[in-house]
């Protein structure tokens, strides 16, 4: 899939205002400062699409982008740390799940990983829900260019011998860079074969 268009639409804390279409969404989610809005600008070839910032949990709202006028990819805030109070991170957390649980459109969910940690407990808490739900989802590890090869390849079977443990068989994964630009292509020509999938 190449992306010819990428636009903003729409901002918001409320479900009940997400774009009302019947345009499948992907929505992106993981740690504050996974590199989250690098990988939306890499896919996308747009270099401020997504704001990125060198403060974890710039992202406080679900933004709604149109994708080639054909599907919309959802920003979501990042779950975890972030230089925000208990009070914000409660309002971000209830949003998060009304989300998830509400909106029909939602196709499937790319959970985003830093390739350079072992198993997080909050990461794998969260696709344990999203599981526990029947949401749909991928895992996007990000920083790969930050590990050798055999580094790469380590750490990935780390998370899958973790998930084992719950999951039979292990969630489908990426492996991205948007330093090097890899990856991106692999994920875009996934949601392309569900997106004709949804067609026919």
């Amino acid at each position: 899939m190449r992306i010819k268009s990428a636009e903003f639409i729409v901002s918001n804390q409320d479900v009940s205002k997400c774009p009302d279409s019947k345009l499948p969404e992907y929505a992106f989610i993981g740690r504050s400062n996974v590199g989250k809005s690098s990988l939306i600008n890499m896919l996308t070839q747009r270099k401020n699409l997504a704001k990125t910032s060198g403060r974890p949990g710039k992202t406080q709202l679900i933004n709604h982008f149109l994708i080639n006028n054909s599907w919309h990819l959802v920003d979501l805030p990042g779950y975890g740390y972030a230089r925000v109070s208990k009070k914000e991170r409660k309002t971000f957390q209830n949003f998060i799940t009304a989300y998830f649980e509400k909106r029909r459109q939602l196709i499937s969910a790319f959970v985003l990983i830093d390739i350079r940690h072992d198993p997080q407990s909050i990461d794998l808490e969260f696709m344990r829900w999203l599981g526990e739900n029947q949401i749909p989802f991928s895992m996007v590890f990000t920083k790969a260019d930050k590990l050798k090869p055999k580094a790469v390849i380590k750490h990935v079977n780390n998370y899958l011998d973790k998930l084992k443990e719950d999951w039979d068989p292990t969630p489908n994964y990426f492996i991205t860079s948007a330093l090097k630009k890899t990856g991106g292509e692999e994920l875009l020509k996934y949601i392309e074969s569900i997106n004709e999938e949804l067609k026919a």
